[in-house]
C-alpha cells in the first residue's frame, strides 16, 4: 500500500490534514501571498523518501493550522515553480513568509526534528 494513495490516507486514525496540493498557476496566489507562513514540499510519486515524508507533513498541518500552511507540489509536474525557486532534488521543503523564502530543507525528517526545525518560522499561537 503506497503512503500517498487517498484512500490509505482517509483510512488511518490520528492522520492529520490532507495537503493542498499547488501547481505553476496557482502558487504565487497560495503560497506568496498567504497570511500564514507556508511550507511547501516538493515531491515526486516515485520518491521513497516523499511517501515517508507525507504523513509527517499532514500531521504536522493538522496540528499547527492556526500557525502554518503545509502544502504540496509535483516537482515532475510543475516544473516552472521548481525551477524558478532552485530546487534540485525531492523532498525539498521551502517555506515563505510575507512571500519571502526564509528557509530550505532537503531531504525527509522525523516529525521531532521538522518541528524544531521549523520553530523559529511559525507564526505565533
Amino acid at each position: 500500500m503506497l503512503l500517498n494513495d487517498k484512500a490509505a490516507r482517509t483510512s488511518r486514525p490520528g492522520q492529520g490534514k490532507e495537503l493542498e496540493a499547488v501547481t505553476d498557476a496557482t502558487f504565487a496566489d497560495r503560497v506568496l501571498g498567504a497570511d500564514l507562513p507556508v511550507l511547501v514540499e516538493f515531491w515526486a510519486p516515485w520518491c521513497g523518501p516523499c511517501r515517508m515524508l507525507g504523513p509527517v507533513l499532514e500531521q504536522i498541518a493538522g496540528e499547527n493550522a492556526e500557525r502554518l500552511r503545509v502544502v504540496k507540489i509535483n516537482y515532475d509536474e510543475n516544473p516552472q515553480t521548481g525551477m524558478a525557486t532552485r530546487v534540485m532534488a525531492v523532498p525539498t521543503m521551502q517555506v515563505y513568509r510575507g512571500g519571502e523564502l526564509v528557509k530550505s530543507l532537503v531531504g525527509a525528517r522525523s516529525k521531532a526534528r521538522l518541528l524544531a526545525e521549523l520553530e523559529d518560522v511559525l507564526a505565533p499561537a
